[in-house]
């Protein structure tokens, strides 16, 4: 299996950078769920991927359950596997793959979290204005929240994709698929004073194209964007990570009546059921109201009459 790491993988590997354009952080995830598949199999005695079958993969997914992963990481890795052999099918390496008719675990369905608009207004109001840290953070806070970005796409734009005479930015997604994604008026402002402002300050008459910089001038990072969101989620009481304002961006949308295509092309989701769990969100958050709220919800008010 050593030579399936040197060769075949490496070829793999740029097969997802250059054809498929997949993001850093997918490379890494698939590098590492492979490498552990490719251990179990070389354990297992098994010389050539050609002779790894159905029984092999159960074997490895039976393992990956007793070293207790979640359903939603043993799902991920045998997505990996899928789509190596795929690739390996594409290329005539094999003729039939082993995970083409397995199953993935069952995943229990979690409601995504999200805040409620006074949340959400308490923490893009946090930062300090009067720093140019301060507002670039009330812009990225700003951003989060009215355009439903990803982070990856946050830190990667660059100030030539933001048009503010039309408050729309325009975004390379998952696939490098680009969509068009709006902002209203509060997130306009705080781009335009960051930009003319805070912006310029943090980059001290260095050249980069990047829109969020740090301190000395280069691209803010994602890791970074993490923790501006745990400094200033202490105002709110809660835990806060980037997708938390996605869910929320997606969540208020519904909730303010808009449709769920329009929600699907605004958050660059491909498929319609990922946009529908927020349907579920709005479900739920309607039921605890009226529970709470209407005298005969609880089914044991008694007639006063």
């Amino acid at each position: 299996m050593n030579a399936i790491k040197e060769t075949i993988f490496n070829k793999y590997i740029d097969y997802l950078q250059a054809e498929r354009n997949v993001s850093a952080y997918t490379v890494r995830n698939y590098t590492n769920d492979l490498l552990e598949f490719f251990d179990f199999v070389r354990e297992k005695g098994i010389e050539s991927l050609k002779g790894v079958d159905k029984q092999t993969l159960r074997g490895y997914l039976a393992r990956l359950m007793e070293k207790g992963y979640a359903k939603s990481s043993i799902a991920r890795k045998l997505s990996a596997v899928r789509s190596f052999y795929r690739y390996l099918m594409r290329e005539e390496m094999v003729s039939a793959s082993p995970a083409a008719t397995t199953v993935s675990p069952r995943l229990d369905r979690r409601l995504p979290s999200f805040l409620t608009v006074d949340e959400a207004r308490r923490l893009v109001e946090s930062p300090d204005l009067t720093q140019p840290q301060g507002q670039r953070d009330r812009a990225l806070l700003e951003l989060l929240y009215a355009s439903g970005l990803r982070v990856s796409e946050l830190v990667n734009m660059n100030v030539d994709q933001v048009n503010l005479a039309t408050n729309e930015i325009r975004v390379w997604g998952k696939g490098a698929k680009e969509r068009i994604v709006l902002i209203g008026v509060p997130a306009a402002r705080a781009l335009t004073e960051y930009i003319d402002g805070g912006r310029r300050q943090l980059l001290g008459g260095k050249k980069n194209s990047a829109l969020f910089v740090n301190r000395y001038g280069a691209r803010l990072l994602a890791r970074r964007v993490q923790k501006i969101l745990t400094k200033y989620a202490h105002s709110i009481h809660k835990k806060v990570h980037p997708h938390v304002l996605r869910h929320t961006f997606a969540t208020h949308l519904l909730d303010g009546g808009a449709d769920l295509k329009v929600v699907q092309e605004l958050l660059g989701h491909a498929d319609l059921s990922s946009t529908q769990i927020y349907t579920h969100v709005t479900q739920s958050r309607a039921r605890k109201i009226y529970l709470a709220a209407h005298p005969m919800a609880k089914g044991d008010a008694a007639s006063s009459e």
